[in-house]
């Protein structure tokens, strides 16, 4: 009961409430890696057919903590079109979510020396599952119908946008994943419930530079920085070093929230995997064994040179 209690107080603390007015997208560590979930102009920058999928859980050991897993595969379609598609599925204390958005780029060139910038497009759906009985085991409901808050899959479209600025050695991006702010009702179990969930719009800017250290070196500081009505500016910002185009290494930290390590392998020139660790800088972390969070990329082709060195996002 003492490890219920501090779980759902950790996460009311943190803004998980029942009427969720400030809800925030899923975050990610290894933010480098899953550019399509949050910006549509990425799909086709690979110029392969490249498939991420992440899971993360996040405050391992804390009952009712977010898990979340991605998958996106995106590829061009000539050479100006890209597409792609992402799902994603977030879970925590009591809420549950799904996204699946297919997103489409158009591509053209700035300057004759390989400078691009794409615009993206993205449509898909939303499915919000909240179920407060999942707190009945703890007594805290204790029957009252007043105190629910049951959402049965509650469906929503999702409209995106995005830009995406890119070269050999530099990126810059910004996006909307969704512009319609949608309100969700259930008054099904009880005419009296007033409980809502209100999807937020979320902004991102992200943007990293390559510096070619040596031959066998690379280095790529990268920041993202997300903003939501409701909730704090969120900046994570990170810095990775490839080594001899296979192995690379780096560390993050998210502004007054946590710091990262994280490590990548590429396996072969199709196959990459990665992980990441947190460790939070607020008073949380007592009630937590940190966040973990695995990464694999797989591109169906062979690809080029140009994609491992000098550029690697």
């Amino acid at each position: 009961m003492r490890k219920l209690f501090l779980s759902i107080l950790a996460i009311l603390a943190l803004g998980f409430y029942s009427e969720t007015q400030a809800q925030q997208d899923a975050q990610y560590t290894q933010y480098m890696y899953n550019t399509l979930s949050i910006n549509p102009a990425y799909a086709g920058a690979r110029d392969v057919l490249s498939f991420v999928g992440i899971y993360r859980s996040q405050w391992v050991g804390l009952e009712g903590a977010p898990r979340t897993f991605t998958a996106s595969l995106h590829s061009p379609i000539g050479e100006r079109i890209g597409l792609g598609l992402n799902v994603t599925n977030d879970e925590i204390f009591i809420a549950k979510e799904t996204y699946v958005d297919v997103d489409f780029s158009y591509t053209i060139p700035i300057t004759g020396n390989g400078d691009q910038l794409a615009f993206g497009l993205k449509g898909g759906a939303h499915l919000l599952d909240i179920d407060s009985n999942r707190l009945n085991t703890g007594g805290f409901n204790n029957g009252d119908p007043d105190a629910e808050i049951n959402i049965d899959n509650k469906f929503s479209p999702q409209v995106g946008v995005g830009l995406y600025y890119y070269t050999d050695k530099f990126y810059a991006g910004a996006s909307v994943p969704n512009i319609l702010e949608t309100e969700h009702f259930d008054d099904s179990n009880n005419s009296n419930s007033s409980s809502t969930a209100t999807e937020k719009i979320n902004y991102y800017f992200m943007t990293g530079y390559v510096f070619d250290l040596s031959d066998n070196l690379d280095f790529k500081p990268a920041a993202l920085v997300k903003a939501v009505e409701g909730a704090p500016l969120q900046v994570d910002v990170s810095a990775n070093f490839l080594i001899g185009e296979r192995f690379t290494i780096g560390a993050a930290y998210r502004w007054s929230a946590a710091f990262s390590g994280l490590v990548g392998f590429q396996v072969t020139d199709q196959l990459m995997l990665g992980f990441a660790y947190d460790r939070e800088t607020t008073e949380l972390q007592q009630y937590n064994d940190g966040s973990f969070e695995f990464m694999l990329r797989y591109e169906l082709f062979n690809r080029k040179k140009s994609l491992i060195s000098p550029r690697f996002f």
